[in-house]
């Protein structure tokens, strides 16, 4: 029944978009990712991020809504355009999407650094990011013209930033969201388990080509996450929906697997939204963890978080 549902959702979704997709054919449309590097004082190195811009970009005066699209643990900034955002991108047309690089940091600001270096992912995202991307490009650079989503540990990352700097985003997203990484985290604390910094490969992955941060041990954060159940608790989504007052809570989209572990995550914060009478976007059909099924599920994440910002922006009609 659900899976029916979403499928009339998408259907819909095509029947709306589809008059303005079809006036834009003539036009030359491109879906080329561009590669941006920057400075980021929050992690003190060189980072990088793809960019997608929307096709009459250098012909226009126009500024435009923009998306940010958090990868998945393990993956990294180049991860997106293979998952399919840049086609997606295209079909919106008057949208920017930029795909960020967090390593395998779960977007936090790490109580702990190790190793001399400087490990605030929070703050790279939220502030060096989304300053460098709105001062060199024609952004809507308030709320209403500002998205966030991610996938797996991004998913988690664009729920907890988006709620923790509510004032940012209008509109918050998650597929195959690892929605309770914090609050395992709590629990482990709690019982006084301190964990240690998992081994990973060396090898250097040259798609990345960012130095000193290219394999994944490299992109692994020394040091610990969180030390204090407190710490963790700021991060934890479960408690941050409960922090915003009704008139600044961001829309809320989720979407999982029915096949994936994770999705338990998403309907558990489905429920609290629920009580609380707090506006989202929930969607589930079969599919696994998987590139499978985000190949499926980033166009019904996007769309949705376009239209949004469009209707915030007061350029849908309300009546």
């Amino acid at each position: 029944m659900r899976e029916r549902r979403a499928a009339r959702l998408a259907v819909l979704w095509a029947l709306v978009l589809a008059p303005r997709f079809a006036a834009a054919q003539p036009a030359a449309r491109s879906t080329e990712v561009t590669t941006v590097e920057f400075f980021s004082p929050a992690v003190d190195r060189t980072m990088k991020y793809n960019i997608v811009l929307p096709p009459d970009y250098e012909t226009s005066d126009e500024r435009y809504p923009v998306l940010y699209l958090l990868h998945g643990l393990s993956q990294n900034y180049t991860s997106w355009s293979r998952l399919g955002a840049p086609f997606y991108a295209r079909e919106i047309g008057r949208l920017i999407v930029v795909m960020p690089d967090g390593g395998n940091s779960w977007y936090v600001n790490w109580a702990e650094s190790g190793e001399g270096q400087k490990n605030d992912w929070e703050d790279h995202i939220v502030r060096d990011v989304v300053s460098h991307v709105d001062r060199n490009f024609r952004t809507i650079d308030r709320r209403e013209g500002r998205a966030i989503a991610g996938l797996s540990m991004g998913g988690y990352g664009a729920l907890t930033l988006g709620l923790r700097h509510s004032e940012m985003f209008i509109s918050i997203g998650s597929t195959s969201g690892a929605l309770e990484h914090a609050r395992q985290a709590t629990e482990r604390l709690r019982a006084g388990i301190v964990g240690s910094r998992p081994e990973r490969s060396t090898e250097v992955n040259p798609a990345i080509g960012i130095p000193g941060f290219a394999s994944q041990d490299e992109r692994t954060p020394h040091g610990r996450e969180f030390t204090t159940v407190e710490h963790a608790e700021a991060y934890d989504p479960f408690l941050l929906v409960n922090t915003i007052p009704r008139h600044r809570m961001p829309h809320i989209y989720l979407d999982s697997g029915t096949e994936d572990d994770l999705i338990q995550g998403a309907r558990a914060l489905v429920y609290i939204l629920m009580q609380k009478n707090f506006p989202f976007d929930l969607m589930q059909m079969s599919g696994e963890h998987n590139g499978d099924y985000w190949r499926k599920s980033i166009g019904h994440l996007m769309t949705i978080q376009y239209e949004v910002m469009r209707r915030a922006l007061g350029e849908r009609p309300t009546r």
